[in-house]
């Protein structure tokens, strides 16, 4: 089995690497430092699995999922999120993902997330998987970024960080124009009429640090 891992912490990557070390069927394991670095290597290279963080620099976890998802690059992907799966694990199974692992259990569960995925499955977190079952994962907190498409959400989270229009359209190749479009259209569906007001709600539902 051939593994990518790709963090933008170091001390995480090497974390992730001796629990992967322990599996013998695991044959090569490559590592990337942010988001532009492991999508060029999975546009060149066939990997059985890669483990992307969601929070990496240049190119989200989420971001990556989506150009993999449209150059049809059929990778394996397991998600690591300091985040509460239920903030973000929907979105990145829509997107593609086979799995989603908080980093708070990722060592605990990491080796049997893996096996599960590479045989063609899917993994979620025990925990997690109780909520969906017994529809314990609230709409309400999330009902308002829930509403936005995945480009809006990515321009959201942005917006959230303190990031300018101009600094989103240059990280995501698109117009000025068309980042202030996607900012209107989030503004209306959040019901908000400040950057501030996005940053506080994301802090407040844990889609940024």
């Amino acid at each position: 089995m051939k593994i990518l891992i790709a963090d933008d912490h170091a001390i995480v990557r090497e974390g992730v690497k001796l629990i992967v070390k322990t599996l013998p069927e695991v044959k090569q394991i490559d590592e990337a430092s942010d988001g532009r670095e492991a999508l060029g290597k999975l546009m060149k290279n066939q990997y059985d699995l890669a483990i992307l963080d969601i929070s990496m620099p240049e190119i989200t976890g989420l971001d990556l999922l989506q150009q993999l998802k449209s150059h049809n690059i059929p990778t394996r992907i397991l998600m690591l999120s300091f985040h509460p799966q239920e903030q973000y694990a929907v979105r990145a199974f829509k997107l593609g993902a086979s799995g989603y692992l908080s980093k708070d259990s990722a060592f605990d569960e990491l080796a049997l997330a893996i096996r599960k995925i590479a045989a063609g499955g899917k993994y979620v977190s025990a925990a997690f998987a109780e909520k969906l079952l017994f529809n314990e994962v609230s709409s309400t907190d999330q009902q308002l970024h829930e509403s936005l498409s995945e480009r809006e959400f990515q321009v959201m989270i942005m917006l959230a960080k303190g990031k300018s229009v101009t600094e989103i359209a240059a990280e995501i190749f698109i117009s000025d124009k068309t980042v202030a479009t996607y900012r209107s259209r989030i503004m209306e569906k959040m019901q908000m009429k400040k950057n501030a007001e996005v940053t506080i709600y994301a802090l407040r539902n844990k889609l940024i640090e």
